[in-house]
């Protein structure tokens, strides 16, 4: 336990921490982090946050170290499993990454992101089936979360179900994305009839 002035402490740390990982001032964030972890070495918000931003910094490994500490210390948050499913889908652990999002599902059902991730490691095995009947799963409990439209039509595009990836496409559209959600869905829709393997090899 520690004392109300080091709870202070710990809040007002969270507080700028937050504001460098959202300005990607990765340095001071991964200070400020160890910093509370002094405080407090079984801060779990505190190891996630570490691990949150070696993910940002796209170093995988390092990230899954980091949260699977915050899940030893936390194993009940659905939010820690299913950022160390997506640290674990990073490097291609993928049985064992969605074996975290099922956990991160039965821990919060009401928890969009297991789901959507389960989807992204689902359709990146290329079982389309599995990944859509997640995101049909999902829109029962989120209807207006325009990323389930896209990751749908971006599946009948792979699965040349033109008029249905269309249908999805317009829909997240509807939703008001993001400007840079609407450009990535507008360049999806421009690229429809282009097949995916001529597609990956535009983008090298």
């Amino acid at each position: 336990m520690y004392s109300s002035c080091n709870f202070f402490i710990l809040h007002w740390c969270f507080i700028y921490i937050h504001r460098y990982v959202a300005l990607e001032d990765f340095e001071n964030g991964i200070k400020s982090f160890q910093n509370a972890l002094r405080i407090d070495s079984r801060h779990y918000n505190a190891w996630h946050g570490l691990g949150m931003v070696y993910l940002r910094q796209e170093k995988f490994e390092i990230s899954e170290h980091h949260f699977r500490l915050a899940f030893q210390i936390n194993p009940c948050s659905s939010v820690i499993m299913s950022y160390l499913g997506t640290a674990l889908h990073t490097l291609k652990k993928n049985k064992e990454a969605l074996e975290m999002m099922d956990r991160a599902i039965l821990a919060d059902k009401k928890n969009p992101l297991p789901f959507y991730q389960k989807a992204n490691i689902l359709v990146s095995m290329e079982n389309f089936d599995g990944a859509l009947a997640v995101l049909e799963e999902l829109k029962e409990f989120a209807p207006r979360e325009c990323s389930i439209y896209a990751l749908m039509g971006r599946i009948y595009k792979r699965r040349n179900m033109y008029d249905r990836a269309m249908l999805n496409f317009g829909l997240a559209l509807d939703l008001k994305p993001s400007a840079t959600d609407v450009a990535a869905i507008k360049a999806a829709i421009e690229k429809l009839h282009v097949p995916d393997e001529l597609e990956d090899k535009d983008a090298l």
